[in-house]
């Protein structure tokens, strides 16, 4: 693989970064140690500018290049997840009940990787915004960095972010124009009826039955409501209700996630809900309230910049290493609100076989990092040649 020389001689020094990194997660908008580990670093390299305490511990780097020039964002997630780790790794999680399951710790190890090469050579117009975000897992940070107008005051005109895939080849780059990542939302349905005596079934309004009617025919809203060809999902992933076998309960709970790829999706889904809860309420004698909460909005690939991403990733790997064709995935990712503020691509690189992302034996692969990395500076240095 085509890495570049220099970077590849990082290769041990991008490793010790990011396993620092894993054996000290933190979550959400909390990554105050990371951000202090990743501003020593920004300063060691000599950037041109480091701004902090953006989205409460973001970061930007700023690094001019050689000549004036329009100014390009590069993103990477901060954060971890609130699992316990269970990869059995020297350089495991210190901290109980967190652990870098989704390779946050190596999408900042590339990113600053890119940051030192890019510091050092500076072979492009412009400059460079490298963006050290919080907050992805938990929180939504890039539409709190957008909303603080980090991408107007820095005057980014394009964007990128990598994310890493297990099980799919080492190396292997993955993209698409439109949308690649669902939007992702959720519902709270709170049902309440009026509980009793078991043997007396007939002196209650029971609400698990009005929540097992709830379940079964917000399953009609994907199989019935909707352009089969459009993707969407609905999923219930918890209901609650009861404490003992003769009881039956004065409330039930239902949980789970609507994924799709258009507002107008989006918005029958919303409706269809409002109309089913309400009506299986008086079908069934309850009190029954949805709250629907609209999530990260879907990751949309500007189709120019996702080609141009693509063949970035080709001088890096063989050309049948990087895949470019529609190609969406169900998940999530917040990502999506630089995209829809700026044009620009998200890409996928996978990492070998492995522990699934979210899972607590989950490790990110290091010998990928100077490959993220060099896709990194060779977008920067093709999107803003020196003249």
């Amino acid at each position: 693989m085509p890495v570049i020389n220099r970077i590849a001689g990082y290769a041990d020094e991008m490793k010790t970064w990011r396993r620092h990194l894993h054996a000290h997660p933190e979550l959400g908008f909390d990554c105050h140690e990371t951000a202090a580990y990743v501003v020593a670093r920004l300063k060691d390299f000599g950037v041109d500018e480091v701004h902090e305490g953006l989205a409460k511990t973001g970061v930007v780097a700023i690094v001019n290049g050689r000549g004036a020039g329009p100014t390009i964002g590069l993103r990477a997630d901060m954060d971890a997840l609130p699992i316990e780790e269970a990869s059995g790794r020297r350089y495991a999680s210190k901290t109980k009940g967190k652990m870098h399951a989704c390779g946050h710790d190596g999408h900042t190890t590339m990113l600053l990787g890119a940051a030192k090469y890019l510091a050092e050579t500076r072979n492009f117009a412009g400059r460079v915004a490298l963006i050290f975000q919080p907050a992805e897992e938990l929180g939504g940070g890039a539409g709190v960095m957008v909303r603080e107008g980090v991408l107007d005051r820095f005057e980014i005109a394009q964007v990128y972010a990598v994310h890493n895939a297990p099980g799919f080849p080492a190396g292997l780059f993955m993209t698409g124009p439109g949308p690649v990542l669902a939007s992702d939302d959720t519902f709270h349905i709170r049902i309440r009826g009026q509980g009793g005596h078991a043997a007396n079934p007939q002196e209650t309004r029971d609400p698990i039955m009005a929540a097992v009617g709830i379940a079964q025919a917000l399953q009609t809203i994907v199989s019935r409501n909707h352009y089969a060809r459009d993707e969407m999902v609905l999923s219930i992933t918890q209901i609650h209700a009861g404490s003992a076998d003769n009881v039956i309960p004065e409330t039930a709970y239902i949980n789970g996630t609507v994924r799709s790829f258009t507002p107008e999706v989006r918005a029958m889904a919303e409706r269809r809900m409002k109309e089913i809860v309400k009506g299986q309420a008086v079908a069934f004698g309850v009190k029954a309230k949805l709250d629907y909460d609209h999530g990260y909005p879907p990751t949309v690939n500007d189709p120019e910049k996702a080609a141009f991403a693509a063949e970035v990733a080709r001088g890096i790997v063989a050309p049948e290493q990087v895949i470019h064709e529609e190609n969406r995935e169900m998940g999530a990712e917040d990502f999506a609100y630089m995209l829809e503020a700026r044009p620009g691509a998200y890409m996928v690189i996978g990492q070998g076989e492995g522990d699934g992302l979210h899972q607590p034996g989950y490790d990110f692969n290091d010998e990928i990092a100077p490959i993220g990395a060099s896709y990194f500076v060779r977008l920067v240095e093709a999107a803003q040649p020196v003249a």
